[in-house]
C-alpha cells in the first residue's frame, strides 16, 4: 500500500506491506521445512480442494512436540477438521451467526459502540484498540457464547499469550526450540480449556439461550459430543470471534488515516462504509496466513509439491497478487469487484465474516459521528502485532 510502510513503523515479518514481491507464486522454503504460497489463483485453488489440501495440519508435527502430550486434545478444533466431520460440527452453530441474527445484533453493538466511547471521553483519551476494537467484539462473542464478558481481561490476557508473538513459524527448528513454543501456547490453553469446562459443566446443570448450551446439548451421529470437543470448539469460537474484529477495526482505521481523501469520501457517503472495510480487509488482511497439508501430490503453481507437506498460505501476498487486483498497493474501496480471500473460501470460509462486517460498519459510522477526523497521532506511534501470521495494531492512539 503506497505509503503505509513509510507512514507506520511495520514489522519486516508483514513483507507483503513492503512493496511488491518479485519471486514465484509458490516456493519451498527448506529452512523452515514447508511451502509457502502467495499467489491468489493458487491460494484460490487450494481453499477451494480440501481432499487435496487438508486443514488437519498437526498430523505432520512431531509427535514428541505435539504440547502437553495425553493431556492435550485436537478435537473440535474446527479449524483442523476436515469433512465429513467438519461440516458436522459447523452445522451445530451456523444457525447462530445467520444474517438475521446477526442483524438483530445491530442495536446491541451500537449501544456497546456508544458506551465504550463515553467511557474513553471520561477518561480523557482515545486509544482504539483498548478502548473499542477489544471491548466490542469481545463482548458481543462472549454474549452469544454465554460467558461474562466482564472477564474480558482474562480473555485478552490469553489471546496475548498465544498470538502476540514474532517466532517464525518452522517445521525444521530444533527440538529445543519447538518444545519452548508448545509450553508457551500450552499454559493459556490449559487456562482457556479449565475457565470454559467450568461454565460447560454450569451449562449442563442449568441451559440457557446461548451457544454454550447448544454445544453441550448437540448431538453428532446421535451421541453427545465429548466434553474435550466441546471446550475446544468453545475456545475457537471466542478467540475468532472477537480478533478479526479488532484487527479490522483498526487497520480500516489505518487505511482512513493513511488515505485521507477516502475518509473524506466515506463520510459523505456513509453508504459506502461497507466497501470501504471490504478494501481494508484486502489490503491488511487481519489473518494474514493459514496452514494446510497435501493429502497427495499436487501441482501448483508451476511445481509439483509431494504428498505429506505443510503449505502456509499468505492471503495477505494472495490479496496483492496485480494478477487479481490491478494497483494492488492502493486502498481502492471503489474496487469492484474486490474477490478478497480474508475470509477464506469454500467450507472453512469464516462463520464469523457477518458479525465481523456488521460490527465494523456500525463503530466506523459512529466514529464518523463523533470525531471529525479519524487521525493517528504523531507522538504516540501505532505499534503493530509482530506476530508473522496476522496484520494488527496492539495500539492506535488517535488525535
Amino acid at each position: 500500500m503506497a505509503g503505509i510502510d513509510e507512514r507506520y513503523s511495520i514489522p519486516r515479518q508483514h513483507f507483503w506491506l513492503h512493496g511488491p514481491r518479485s519471486g514465484p507464486p509458490v516456493e519451498y522454503d527448506a529452512a523452515a521445512g514447508m511451502w509457502n504460497v502467495y499467489g491468489y489463483p493458487e491460494a484460490h485453488e487450494i481453499l477451494g480442494d480440501p481432499a487435496t489440501f487438508s486443514s488437519n495440519t498437526m498430523r505432520l508435527m512431531p509427535k514428541g512436540l505435539m504440547p502437553g502430550g495425553e493431556d492435550f486434545s485436537t478435537a473440535g478444533f474446527i479449524t483442523q477438521i476436515d469433512p465429513p466431520e467438519h461440516g458436522k460440527l459447523r452445522k451445530l452453530v451456523s444457525s447462530a451467526f445467520t444474517r438475521k441474527v446477526v442483524a438483530d445484533l445491530e442495536p446491541r453493538i451500537a449501544a456497546l459502540t456508544h458506551d465504550l466511547l463515553d467511557a474513553a471521553r471520561e477518561r480523557g483519551r482515545f486509544e482504539l484498540v483498548a478502548d473499542l476494537a477489544y471491548p466490542l467484539p469481545v463482548i458481543v462473542i462472549a454474549e452469544l457464547l454465554g460467558v461474562p464478558g466482564s472477564d474480558r481481561a482474562l480473555f485478552k490476557q490469553w489471546a496475548d499469550a498465544l498470538f502476540q508473538r514474532d517466532s517464525k513459524i518452522s517445521l525444521a527448528r530444533s527440538a529445543e526450540e519447538q518444545e519452548a513454543d508448545m509450553r508457551a501456547t500450552l499454559r493459556p490453553w490449559k487456562e482457556m480449556s479449565a475457565y470454559l469446562a467450568g461454565h460447560a459443566a454450569e451449562r449442563r446443570r442449568r441451559p440457557r439461550a446461548d451457544l454454550l448450551t447448544r454445544l453441550v446439548q448437540a448431538e453428532v451421529d446421535g451421541e453427545r459430543l465429548p466434553e474435550d470437543q466441546v471446550v475446544n470448539f468453545a475456545i475457537v469460537l471466542l478467540l475468532a470471534g472477537h480478533i478479526t474484529t479488532t484487527m479490522l477495526l483498526g487497520n480500516t482505521v489505518l487505511c482512513l488515516d493513511a488515505f485521507p481523501e477516502q475518509q473524506d469520501k466515506a463520510r459523505a457517503d456513509r453508504a459506502s462504509i461497507p466497501a470501504v472495510i471490504e478494501e481494508s480487509l484486502r489490503c491488511l488482511t487481519p489473518f494474514a496466513a493459514l496452514g494446510r497439508s497435501t493429502t497427495r501430490e499436487a501441482e501448483l503453481g508451476g511445481v509439483t509439491i509431494p504428498a505429506d507437506q505443510m503449505l502456509m498460505v499468505w492471503l495477505a501476498a494472495a490479496n496483492r497478487d496485480p494478477r487479481q487486483f490491478r494497483d494492488p498497493d492502493v486502498f481502492d474501496p471503489g474496487r469492484d469487484p474486490n474477490p478478497h480471500l480474508a475470509f477464506g473460501r469454500g467450507i472453512h470460509f469464516c462463520l464469523g465474516a457477518p458479525l465481523a462486517r456488521l460490527e465494523g460498519r456500525v463503530a466506523l459510522n459512529i466514529l464518523f459521528g463523533r470525531f471529525d477526523v479519524l487521525r493517528t497521532d504523531p507522538e504516540d506511534p501505532v505499534v503493530f502485532m509482530p506476530t508473522p501470521t496476522m496484520t494488527g495494531v496492539r495500539r492506535l492512539p488517535l488525535v
